[in-house]
């Protein structure tokens, strides 16, 4: 139960190109507040194009707080950055100032405010021969040996099906069973004011794809071939971000090896899973939390936040 005396927590999440970033600027500029980052792309320093970080300006507006602050060699992962987040949050409240945790990688949110299953670590030769299955065949296993957690997943999602396979063979328990143990949350003891920005989706869309082109006039193909170079191994979190495997697909970066095609075809791929990465954020936010406030960024919008959050 969270009491009068609680500490404020602000979030603000939803899709991609959403308008999450100068929703937050305004309502921190009004409120005292620091910005945290909770996208994951974004902690990465190899990516600040691709990811949409953001700019010199805006950080010398408003203080920042974890962007940029990982090695591509690193492996980020919900839990690594729940700790990571509770450290920030202590600092910036030791400020005197109102942390803001601004992105929307759904999973770091829920694992901050709700807490993590305690599932131990998995042993290496159970979570190799897990791995070195084929999806299909993880399906089917998965299936035999905790129905209940494979009824629930999606056959073709490999990498659910992989996790929920290694935790019964690791540990005896379906993931469902170790998923109502949380632990570690921190939102019962925050008054967390949330919002979720609601853009209607055709121009979600449409900024999305613009801001791709916006970001290959600003080098985000360099950015890319520069991490691509680094030959990081395959299992990188940074290698999954959107556009990487797309841009780093590209016959080059100059106008002899490269056509408009080639580049426009690229755009539409990002933009394409993009568009399939906003649907699932919109889910995560309808299900996750669907007592949050929606709201349409925009001036009106930001001065009635800033007002509530100040209140």
């Amino acid at each position: 139960m969270v009491s009068a005396e609680s500490p404020m927590l602000a979030v603000i999440t939803g899709p991609t190109a959403g308008g999450k970033s100068a929703l937050a600027m305004a309502v921190a500029e009004r409120i005292g507040g620091t910005i945290i980052n909770a996208d994951a792309s974004q902690l990465y320093a190899d990516l600040r194009i691709l990811s949409a970080r953001p700019s010199a300006a805006d950080e010398a507006r408003v203080p920042h707080l974890l962007y940029g602050v990982l090695d591509g060699a690193e492996a980020a992962n919900a839990a690594r950055w729940a700790g990571m987040a509770k450290a920030a949050i202590a600092e910036v409240r030791a400020q005197g100032r109102v942390p803001m945790l601004v992105g929307g990688t759904g999973l770091y949110l829920s694992t901050l405010l709700n807490g993590i299953a305690p599932v131990p670590d998995i042993a290496p030769d159970v979570r190799d021969a897990v791995r070195g299955l084929e999806t299909a065949d993880a399906a089917t296993a998965l299936a035999r040996e905790d129905p209940a957690l494979a009824a629930r997943l999606n056959p073709a999602d490999r990498q659910r099906l992989l996790r929920g396979l290694e935790v019964v063979r690791g540990t005896g328990r379906s993931l469902l069973a170790w998923q109502a143990e949380l632990s570690g949350g921190i939102g019962a003891e925050n008054d967390v004011r949330a919002v979720v920005t609601d853009v209607p989706r055709p121009l979600l869309n449409a900024r999305a794809e613009a801001r791709l082109w916006q970001m290959l006039d600003e080098g985000v193909l360099a950015e890319v071939a520069a991490l691509l170079a680094r030959r990081l191994p395959a299992d990188r979190p940074v290698l999954r971000a959107l556009g990487v495997a797309e841009f780093g697909a590209l016959p080059g970066d100059s106008a002899t090896t490269m056509t408009r095609r080639d580049v426009a075809s690229a755009v539409a791929q990002v933009a394409a899973a993009t568009r399939q990465y906003q649907k699932r954020q919109t889910t995560w936010a309808r299900n996750q939390v669907p007592g949050w406030l929606r709201v349409t960024p925009g001036l009106d919008a930001e001065a009635a936040l800033a007002a509530l959050w100040s209140a």
